[in-house]
């Protein structure tokens, strides 16, 4: 199955006020979900993959800001242990949703698809093994153990993960966010690019297709994901979401970068500051 490239179109001339009308209608949407999903002992597993400053976790902070707590889970695990390694489903298998129960993968399974076999982490076999039962393994907790699956890509440009890093390298405030891997991955582009459509090519299925969003622009991704999974979920008393006419209000736009306002901006000028705001 191809992968579904989700591009919600009247996002293109989203202004920062019509952001905080959409982003508030939203998240009032995702807790109607949730509260269905509690009701009906629903399991829900999203899955965040992307590369690195694409956006995932800023966009799971989005999803997870107004959630109750105690039915939500955030799942970002670090460095397997050769046991890990070795029992790669088992790893994960303790952290699937339960019965009410919204969880939210910073990187997933899918990390054995993607930055494990670009930086040598996991042997080629470790790697055809995982392409070979990743598809039955995901099948199985759909039909028998009732957990809907949602596989999000965060897609950003070669010139426009460099400006993030950079940034990113710069910032008093966020330099600790560069990891040495994050380091080794910028030149690993091409490598990247390799398992990524490996990966599009023969996980996205029916039952779970990838889903990819156009992460240039990071307050468009976030509301764009959102968009798509309450969408394509059901739930009680959902509204239908139906596409606003946005206007764009030129020279009317701003944004906060490192806690500092630049306003009166023109939508060009907005579209270039936009991927870095607060």
């Amino acid at each position: 199955m191809s992968i579904i490239e989700y591009k919600f179109e009247q996002y293109n001339s989203l202004a920062p006020s019509q952001y905080k009308k959409e982003k508030y209608n939203l998240q009032v949407e995702l807790l109607k979900l949730q509260e269905d999903v509690i009701s009906n002992k629903r399991k829900i597993a999203i899955c965040f993959e992307g590369r690195d400053t694409a956006g995932k976790s800023s966009t799971i902070n989005f999803f997870s800001e107004h959630l109750i707590p105690s039915n939500f889970k955030y799942v970002h695990l670090g460095i397997p242990s050769p046991e890990e390694k070795k029992l790669w489903f088992k790893r994960w298998e303790q952290h699937l949703p339960k019965s009410g129960q919204i969880v939210l993968f910073d990187r997933s399974w899918y990390t054995r698809a993607l930055t494990e076999p670009t930086l040598g982490y996991c042997t080629k076999t470790q790697y055809e093994e995982f392409m070979t039962k990743v598809n039955d393994w995901e099948k199985n907790l759909i039909d028998k153990h009732n957990i809907e699956i949602i596989k999000f890509y965060f897609s950003i440009d070669k010139d426009q993960q460099t400006r993030r890093i950079k940034a990113r390298k710069n910032s008093k405030l966020k330099y600790w966010k560069l990891s040495a891997s994050d380091k080794l991955m910028v030149n690993k582009w091409d490598i990247f690019t390799l398992y990524k459509n490996q990966m599009f090519d023969i996980t996205s299925t029916q039952s779970a297709p990838w889903v990819v969003i156009n992460a240039n622009n990071k307050m468009i991704a976030r509301v764009s994901a959102l968009r798509y999974l309450l969408n394509n979920l059901d739930y009680l008393d959902k509204t239908s979401l139906e596409p606003p006419q946005w206007a764009e209000d030129l020279g009317n736009y701003s944004c906060h970068i490192e806690g500092v306002l630049f306003d009166n901006l023109s939508y060009e000028q907005f579209k270039i500051l936009a991927p870095f705001s607060d």
